[in-house]
């Protein structure tokens, strides 16, 4: 995509003012009963030249070993790249790759981050899942995940948040089916695991293109996969803490396959991301909002405040 002639923050005052005149004016932009334009907004593209990019858009891609994915396995900046969108000239998305051979020394799995300052909004992205692998036999517990998360900094941190969207091609989590998991988290223990939270499954296949949102406020989270609503989590299993926008694509571990052998390659592309700041927007909402962006050619914008001292951004959970 071309890039404006002038500021982005600028353009994006323009467009906010169009959206404000033409609702008042009785024009469809947003869904019916949308709230106000939000004037916090954080959204993406990802119209970058090369990997080395998303660092100045606020991004952190990971490159280490660590929770999750398979013991030894590590996640690897090699496995973050951009390509052009085959199905909308001039698009870019990004594509998370990993591979295994069912072996920690022979896995790689990708993962990137966004700065810790996001709570109650709306989330929203458009992520292409895969079912199978692009090279290599099927079966592999894979995780294809785009999620929101606050570190944990011991067993059951009452302070711990986490969002997720997992899509499950291959099981996990002790059932073989294929599904899309929703979950709202309260609280965790890793080593030995027992876990706090509210989660929905949504069974069958999502291979393909999908936006998935997710409403945040302090009472409740409503989960929308395709603007439909699925699922609705409350009580103590609601976010307490900023928290990152993340995106993984990582192995289970127990997966069928033998070890060794040929390795498997999956992956997972996303399109755009957004978070509207304390604004409950519905799917409509949000889909004018990145129509009327992409309109006015604004690839990227970022007027959500950072936390003040800022807070640790970690791309290590």
């Amino acid at each position: 995509m071309s890039r404006p002639s002038i500021s982005l923050r600028a353009l994006t005052r323009a467009i906010v003012s169009f959206i404000f005149v033409a609702a008042a004016a009785g024009c469809v932009v947003a869904g019916a009963g949308s709230a106000s334009t939000p004037a916090q907004l954080f959204f993406d593209d990802f119209s970058y030249a090369q990997p080395a990019d998303l660092a100045a858009g606020g991004w952190q891609v990971r490159n280490g070993v660590g929770h999750p994915g398979l013991p030894g396995g590590r996640f690897g900046a090699e496995a973050i790249t951009l390509l052009d969108d085959p199905l909308q000239p001039g698009n870019r998305v990004l594509r998370m790759s990993a591979h295994t051979d069912g072996t920690g020394p022979n896995t790689v799995q990708a993962q990137l981050c966004h700065q810790r300052k996001y709570l109650q909004g709306t989330y929203a992205a458009r992520i292409r899942f895969s079912d199978a692998p692009r090279s290599g036999v099927d079966g592999d517990p894979v995780i294809e995940s785009f999620y929101a998360v606050a570190p944990l900094a011991h067993a059951f941190d009452p302070d711990f948040s986490e969002l997720d969207w997992e899509y499950l091609p291959n099981g996990g989590w002790g059932s073989p089916k294929t599904r899309l998991y929703g979950v709202s988290w309260q609280t965790v223990q890793i080593d030995p695991w027992e876990s706090h939270n509210s989660a929905h499954e949504e069974f069958g296949s999502f291979d393909g293109w999908h936006v998935l949102l997710m409403q945040v406020t302090k009472n409740a989270v409503h989960e929308f996969v395709d603007g439909r609503e699925v699922a609705v989590h409350d009580g103590r299993n609601v976010p307490v803490s900023p928290m990152t926008i993340s995106f993984n694509l990582w192995f289970a571990v127990g997966g069928p396959l033998p070890t060794g052998g040929v390795p498997r390659a999956y992956d997972e592309d996303v399109d755009w991301v957004f978070h509207a700041r304390d604004q409950v927007l519905s799917p409509a909402d949000v889909d004018a909002q990145v129509r009327a962006l992409r309109a006015g050619h604004v690839t990227r914008t970022d007027t959500v405040p950072a936390p003040n001292p800022p807070l640790q951004q970690r791309c290590d959970i």
